[in-house]
């Protein structure tokens, strides 16, 4: 038998990692200049001949599929006629990635490989192109203009002489190199946060430094104080800014008063939460003459204590909003003023910047002023407290003293609140209503969510669930404040019959995309609901319509979430368009400047425009605004995340029971399900169901088994156990019990 003769193998050289893109890089730096290989080779730190020869096929490759030109024998160009785009970088939890760009009607999907050192966010330039087998395109970064954010937090794990920071975002896929002079004291395990320093082109691994050392893992401070950062929010006030709060002058002078309107005189009280610290609005009700109502609506004065180009101002713009997670409020000003100086607490003169309202029985406005005041606060009630008042007692002409009980006084003990305090709370509930009712009419949309709140102990661990709806008494305060904030918009923007074009802080909502409210009506037809969207009328009331009709059902949670997706983002900006949920064509933000930096924006130029000033350059105050909007989405996500932590440490308790949930998501890889009686959702992994083979089935929204053909399909109730908690990752994992 002939022996076989044994293949002999030549070893390769090294291959030269990232080549096109590195290419690219060289080329794009002056696209007039053109390089020959042996250039490019010096450019790149290539000196042996294996590496030359790679670099000359790799240009050859490019030249024939036209990424680059061959403008001589030997000299190469960029070829600027191929599509090169500028956008952002969408990183998903796969590792994979979109290209999102102006130049593209869609997002272009990109490979993890074609990434090239982009992350999350990322403004970059990529190379976009038809994929072969089909006319799909993709894109392939090949330059990082600027970064999104440089900071991360998550765990070290430490070797001897280095370590890395795996973060704890799922779309930072790039573990952060440490070396050991980096550490700045931090131990393995410590949760840190990071600040990428470099990338070196031959390194899979950004580097970095330990800017700050946050705690352990799981201790529940750091994981809050970990998810601040995470968004790039602070946790805390530098001392200078304390300083310059404490200094603030607060006394309320004669002079000060006299410049301006005195409602020390009418009755005024606040409506908050029980827990509330900062009350930054408060109403008046006054019966006049002529059977008419004048309401105010009156406002801290954050703009007479917050002034611009101050320590102080330059703060509050830069944090832009209070953020509220689950077990604290991190205040956009300092406590002194935030929950001092500017709380319209009882029985304390504050100044004030108020809308005040004529108002008539059928909740039409006859009158409007506003204007800087100065107010006293009658009466403080919670929420609560207001609505036994609307519960228990009928409006008539012979108003008596309310006997507040003792269950619900947040005193712990029972009073009684004066009958002219009875009479003004039930009369602005019905102008409350009627205003309401005149709003749903006019095409508003009523997104009244049911709200997960925890119990906690006193080392803030959640020991139980509840749920916050909205009642008469928040849906009160709810109409005033809209009313306020969509009048002194409309008093700036809106004169004589037509847009005045004055630089104002508008709060914008447009109307819903339309593919997004195509692939909600498929979801919710699969529950037997439908939307129309014929015309932008039949859309709001269609939409109002299935809010209603899903209100108690198992699926609510789920399609009232998908509702809010399908709806366009609210943001601020100086381009008036209305506000479509709310059916305005004018509203600003005016109630809130002791937590929301935009109205402070919005006082600063009310007063402005009442003083009689010129309009200001809108460009100064659209970069505002898109600052504004901008925290304001980072300090929703940190909120969302500080609840999903809770969940999954409430649930680390609750392991051996068992729980009825609902399918909310289908994924290739599992489905999402939702506790019905807490709202914790998890996963169910596909490779734990052992019952079948189970794949995702994308048209009908479940995953199917292979023999038995059985379906998990969204919105399908069933019955799960919880299989693991991950507190750093914030994620639960579900075993599904099966039937």
């Amino acid at each position: 038998m002939k022996r076989k003769k044994k293949k002999i193998f030549k070893k390769k050289g090294k291959v030269i990692k990232d080549l096109t893109r590195n290419i690219f890089k060289i080329l794009n730096e002056d696209s007039t200049k053109f390089y020959n290989y042996k250039q490019i080779a010096g450019k790149l730190g290539v000196s042996d001949t294996d590496g030359k020869t790679q670099i000359l096929k790799k240009l050859a490759e490019l030249t024939a599929t036209k990424k680059i030109k061959e403008i001589d024998r030997g000299k190469y160009q960029i070829n600027e006629d191929r599509k090169y785009s500028i956008g952002t970088l969408d990183v998903t939890s796969s590792g994979n990635g979109y290209f999102i760009s102006d130049d593209y009607e869609d997002d272009i999907f990109i490979p993890n490989i074609n990434l090239g050192k982009g992350l999350h966010g990322d403004v970059v330039r990529a190379y976009v192109y038809q994929r072969k087998r089909s006319k799909k395109l993709e894109a392939d970064v090949v330059d990082v203009i600027e970064r999104a954010k440089t900071e991360f937090v998550g765990v070290l794990q430490k070797s001897k002489n280095f370590g890395f920071v795996i973060c704890d975002n799922h779309k930072m896929y790039a573990d952060i190199f440490i070396s050991q002079n980096k550490m700045n004291g931090a131990e393995h395990g410590d949760k840190v946060q990071a600040t990428i320093s470099d990338w070196p082109e031959n390194s899979k691994n950004p580097f970095g430094k330990i800017t700050t050392v946050l705690g352990k893992p799981g201790d529940h401070d750091t994981e809050m104080h970990s998810i601040l950062l995470e968004y790039d929010l602070p946790y805390e006030f530098e001392p200078e800014v304390e300083k310059e709060a404490q200094n603030l002058p607060i006394e309320i002078t004669e002079d000060e008063i006299a410049k301006r309107r005195d409602m020390r005189g009418d009755l005024t009280f606040t409506i908050d939460p029980k827990d509330a610290k900062d009350f930054d609005d408060a109403l008046s009700f006054t019966k006049l003459e002529n059977g008419n109502y004048e309401i105010g609506i009156h406002i801290a004065d954050v703009s007479h204590y917050l002034q611009p180009k101050t320590i102080l101002d330059d703060e509050a713009y830069e944090r832009a909003t209070s953020v509220y997670l689950v077990d604290r409020v991190v205040p956009m000003l300092p406590e002194m003023l935030s929950n001092g100086v500017c709380s319209l607490r009882p029985n304390e003169e504050k100044l004030t910047f108020s809308a005040v309202f004529e108002i008539n029985k059928k909740a039409q406005i006859v009158g409007e002023w506003f204007g800087r005041t100065v107010t006293y606060s009658d009466q403080r009630f919670a929420y609560e407290e207001a609505q036994s008042i609307i519960e228990n007692v009928k409006l008539s002409d012979n108003v008596k003293p309310y006997t507040m009980p003792a269950d619900i006084s947040i005193t712990d003990s029972s009073y009684e609140v004066k009958p002219e305090v009875v009479e003004a709370t039930l009369k602005l509930d019905e102008l409350a209503k009627i205003l309401r009712k005149k709003r749903m009419k006019a095409g508003a949309i009523s997104f009244d969510r049911v709200e997960v709140k925890f119990n906690l102990d006193e080392e803030a661990n959640p020991v139980g669930v509840f749920f916050k709806t909205s009642k008469d008494a928040n849906k009160l305060i709810e109409e005033f404040m809209l009313l306020a904030n969509r009048k002194v918009a409309e008093f700036i923007g809106f004169s004589k019959g037509k847009a005045t074009n004055k630089t104002f802080v508008y709060r914008v909502h447009d109307e819903p995309n339309i593919e997004k409210l195509a692939s909600l009506q498929n979801i919710i037809s699969k529950f037997g609901y439908k939307i129309n969207t014929d015309t932008k009328e039949s859309t709001s009331e269609s939409l109002n319509q299935l809010l209603n009709d899903v209100n108690g059902k198992a699926e609510s949670n789920m399609i009232e979430t998908l509702t809010i997706r399908s709806m366009s983002k609210a943001v601020y900006t100086t381009q008036n368009i209305g506000h479509y949920g709310l059916a305005f064509d004018y509203y600003s933000h005016f109630t809130s400047p002791i937590r929301r930096y935009p109205d402070v924006m919005t006082h600063r130029l009310l007063q402005h425009y009442l003083d009689g000033g010129d309009s200001p350059k809108a460009e100064i105050y659209e970069e505002k605004c898109k600052h504004s909007s901008k925290r304001e989405e980072l300090a929703s996500k940190a909120e969302r995340s500080s609840i999903k932590y809770m969940q999954v440490k409430y649930m680390q308790d609750h392991k051996d029971e068992i729980f009825d949930g609902v399918i909310t998501g289908v994924t290739e890889w599992g489905i999402y399900v939702e506790i019905s009686a807490n709202k914790c959702e998890g996963m169910v992994r596909i490779r734990d169901i052992k019952s079948d083979y189970y794949i995702f089935d994308e048209e009908q929204y479940a995953i199917v088994g292979q023999s038995t053909k059985h379906l998990y399909q969204l919105g399908d109730d069933v019955k799960v156990q919880v299989k693991k908690t991950d507190l750093e990752r914030k994620h639960l994992d579900f075993n599904l019990i099966e039937d």
